[in-house]
């Protein structure tokens, strides 16, 4: 029976140790399986948070890859037929103006848009007439213009043409444009094109042209330290700033908007999320530009005074869907209208009780084919409001980003359209009486990006009017 015992035992000793074998060897698999996931696991994690920090923080090789992917938007968009973002495809035209008996209010307008011209963009600004004839253009080109822009962090530099596009531009009365490099400086170039002065500030988005004949213009400041007067906010950030400039390109006087909003008890609007909250920090673009200022006008000393007087200036800070009225001597807020509209633009003092609001309206209406921007009339003297104008199917209306309004002496309303490309002028029962179009292709209804039309002061017509030819835009 020993014998037997010891033999079976050898027999199966063989079997014991293959099977041990086959266990350390599955257990160093499953080893060699885990050290090779936890490490792909561990360089993806590497390289997802790499990533953000090349892209908010433009580390190297940030430059290598916005280039690269300049260029494979173009062959992408080449391939697929996708139109660049600054341009559109409308679904149909626009309706024709239907009475001839409608006469748009006299005199030339600005226009300032991009263009598109064998796969190229470019900057205009352009004087043309009620039949869209161009009277005068400028040849507007950022690298030619402001050479050496020390002001500007070489991370935010435009990297191809034309640039910076305009966005805010008035002309002056000796026929001179002042106008915005947007997010890059305000300049000033004669009829001729040369340039008469340049101020080194993060200018963008609005210019205005006072009755006393200085400028009001958004600006901004980039802080990357903490500042103890807006203690709130954490750097990267951008400052919201109004300027008053001299004719001459001389800041005359500057204030701060989230200090104007902390000063008048309004710091819950400079919190858009919680204190610390992750995303918050993570998404920097974001974090960077909390306000969005996008427009400051003064009340006209042209204007009859009501609960408005001389000094107020009306303000809109898109991104809190917000607009208010502030005192510049006493910086205290005498209104504040807020979540009435959505993402809005320009809005403009009607008279001295009433003001007006370009409603963007963006994504309210769940309806994809029924989108409709809107212009509000909102009276402060009986806290009243009401929408004078918005999109409709037989009128259609809408942009979701930009667009400005003027009203006009006679009553009438110029609008702009800026993502469809539009400019166009209505009268008090809403009847379109004048438009203009930025049409790229015709033929396909592809329109390209317009900043603002402005109707100009009948006295234009005498300056720009020696031109000897026109022509057709």
């Amino acid at each position: 029976m020993l014998t037997n015992t010891n033999h079976t035992q050898n027999q199966q000793r063989p079997r014991d140790l293959y099977k041990e074998l086959s266990q350390r060897k599955m257990v160093k698999i499953n080893s060699d399986k885990l050290s090779l996931a936890g490490f792909l696991t561990a360089c993806t994690i590497i390289v997802f948070f790499g990533g953000f920090l090349v892209r908010d923080f433009k580390l190297f090789p940030y430059n290598y890859y916005a280039k690269a992917m300049q260029g494979y938007k173009k062959l992408r968009n080449q391939v697929s037929g996708k139109l660049p973002k600054q341009l559109t495809r409308l679904d149909k035209p626009f309706p024709e103006i239907s009475n001839d008996n409608f006469q748009p209010y006299e005199g030339l307008n600005l226009v300032t848009k991009l263009g598109y011209k064998n796969n190229t963009r470019y900057a205009a600004a352009e004087i043309v007439d009620s039949q869209s004839n161009i009277i005068h253009e400028w040849d507007i080109n950022w690298f030619k213009m402001w050479p050496n822009p020390d002001h500007v962090a070489k991370e935010l530099l435009p990297k191809e043409e034309p640039g910076a596009q305009i966005h805010g531009a008035v002309v002056m009365e000796n026929g001179d444009l002042v106008f915005n490099f947007e997010y890059f400086g305000l300049i000033r170039i004669n009829l001729e094109g040369q340039v008469v002065w340049r101020l080194p500030y993060l200018t963008h988005h609005s210019l205005h042209l006072h009755d006393d004949g200085n400028l009001w213009v958004s600006g901004r400041i980039y802080h990357t330290e903490n500042t103890p007067e807006l203690p709130h906010l954490t750097p990267p950030f951008y400052e919201d700033t109004i300027l008053e400039v001299s004719p001459e390109g001389k800041i005359l006087r500057e204030w701060s908007v989230p200090k104007i909003l902390r000063k008048n008890g309004y710091t819950g609007l400079l919190h858009p999320k919680a204190i610390g909250n992750f995303q918050l920090k993570l998404n920097r673009d974001r974090s960077k530009d909390i306000l969005h200022l996008n427009d400051v006008e003064p009340f006209s000393l042209k204007m009859q005074e009501g609960i408005f007087e001389r000094g107020d200036v009306v303000v809109s800070v898109r991104n809190i869907n917000t607009v208010f009225v502030f005192n510049t001597d006493t910086e205290k807020i005498k209104t504040l209208i807020t979540g009435k509209f959505i993402n809005q633009h320009d809005p403009d003092f009607v008279d001295g009780n009433t003001i007006s609001v370009f409603d963007n309206n963006q994504g309210n209406d769940l309806d994809p084919d029924n989108f409709k921007s809107r212009i509000w009339l909102i009276s402060l003297k009986d806290n009243t409001s009401k929408i004078f104008f918005e999109g409709s199917l037989d009128k259609p209306f809408y942009t979701n980003i930009m667009g400005k309004n003027q009203w006009l002496p006679n009553g009438n309303l110029l609008i702009t359209e800026s993502r469809s490309g539009r400019g166009f002028e209505i009268n008090q029962q809403g009847d379109i009486v004048w438009q203009y179009i930025n049409y790229v292709d015709q033929e396909k209804g592809i329109v390209a990006n317009i900043s603002e039309v402005t109707r100009l002061p009948i006295e234009y017509t005498k300056l720009f009017g020696s031109e000897k030819e026109s022509k057709k835009n």
